[in-house]
């Protein structure tokens, strides 16, 4: 079946840090793993069950005009747990951003800044379930 819709998930997530190599180690401990692809002013981890992509970009190659501050978008990964996933995150260093809010129907969400600045959010989500599990079996 071919698919027809244009956006077909996302390929890669990219975070900016001015300090590129101390992003490199934060993000590395957070997944208890090395990126897979490490040159001056880029890396990129392999992540979750779909191995989605994350890349952290040196500051300095930021578009022009770029946003200085959060803002936008929020990108959430599904976590099992959402208490132990924020806190882990916290302890890490990174600071809150949005609390733990319960959306309905067994959705839920929170959000933090990175050390470097960007929005990282995180989600319990059944929908995520129920489709990984569904395509696993």
């Amino acid at each position: 079946m071919a698919n027809k819709h244009p956006l077909r998930g996302f390929a890669t997530v990219s975070y900016y840090a001015a300090d590129h190599a101390a992003a490199i180690q934060w993000y590395s401990e957070l997944f208890g793993i090395a990126p897979y692809f490490n040159k001056p002013g880029y890396a990129e981890f392999r992540v979750g069950d779909y191995q989605h992509e994350l890349g952290l970009i040196d500051a300095q190659y930021k578009p022009k005009g770029s946003a200085t501050t959060p803002g936008g978008e929020i990108i959430y990964w599904h976590v099992d747990n959402i208490e132990e996933s924020l806190d882990r995150l916290l302890e890490l260093g990174a600071t809150a951003y949005e609390p733990i809010i319960q959306r309905g129907a067994g959705f839920v969400t929170a959000s933090v800044l990175d050390p470097f600045g960007n929005i990282l959010g995180i989600m319990y989500n059944p929908h995520y379930l129920e489709v990984f599990n569904s395509i696993k079996k």
